[in-house]
């Protein structure tokens, strides 16, 4: 007598593909809406992914699943938008401020072997402040969808990138980055400082609309191994 499993993992061997992961043993809405974004990366023509968004929207909407408003999958050019708001909206106080010049002086000073350790404490704060903030301060749950080389989530780099662009940009354009004749290392302690800001703005600028319309940037995925 053949065991039933054993029989369908044969079959599943012989058609050359493979089998289908079982179940969880309590599935709840997360799981079908994990299965439902998976299904919409797989599916090729347009239409089909419009008719699974039309299925996640509905699932959404069902009384009790009130909770996944909070819930964040997509990444599209509207969020890059809100994340540069929200780095222009918390940089803007600072660049009128005297004390970046201060801290960067700080930072530039203060060397051990010739290396800027607080500087680069204070960049390692900045990145993980905002995986903080994206990820675990718990405003929206947001998952992680084609992450860049399969390892860094796109809206955690795009957020790091846009408040460091407009760090910069707006340092720059205001005047103040070359101000007072500032040594390299001070110039990067000014846009390092202003930074932390503006990332923070950043992210909140990104999710607290919740998920934005839009197409899904997946198509700019950057795998190893891609064709």
């Amino acid at each position: 007598m053949v065991d039933s499993d054993d029989g369908e993992t044969r079959r599943a061997d012989k058609s050359g593909e493979p089998a289908a992961a079982p179940p969880p043993a309590d599935p709840d809405v997360d799981d079908l809406l994990a299965k439902l974004d998976a299904l919409r990366d797989t599916v090729d023509e347009g239409h089909e992914r419009e008719k699974v968004r039309q299925t996640i929207s509905l699932v959404e909407r069902m009384p009790g699943t009130g909770a996944l408003a909070e819930r964040i999958t997509k990444y599209t050019t509207r969020d890059l938008a809100e994340s540069f708001v929200g780095a222009v909206l918390f940089a803007l106080p600072l660049l009128v401020e005297g004390g970046v010049f201060e801290i960067a002086a700080w930072f530039a000073a203060t060397t051990v072997a010739g290396v800027p350790v607080l500087l680069i404490g204070h960049l390692g704060f900045v990145f993980l402040a905002t995986a903080g903030l994206l990820y675990y301060a718990d405003f929206r749950q947001i998952a992680i969808r084609h992450p860049i080389f399969g390892v860094i989530p796109r809206r955690y780099a795009g957020v790091l990138l846009v408040s460091l662009t407009t760090a910069s940009v707006m340092l720059l354009f205001w005047g103040r980055l070359h101000e007072g004749d500032p040594t390299a290392l001070e110039r990067v302690g000014r846009i390092a400082v202003v930074w932390a800001a503006a990332a923070f703005g950043a992210g909140l600028g990104d999710i607290l609309p919740g998920e934005s319309k839009g197409e899904d940037l997946g198509k700019l995925d950057l795998e190893i191994g891609d064709d």
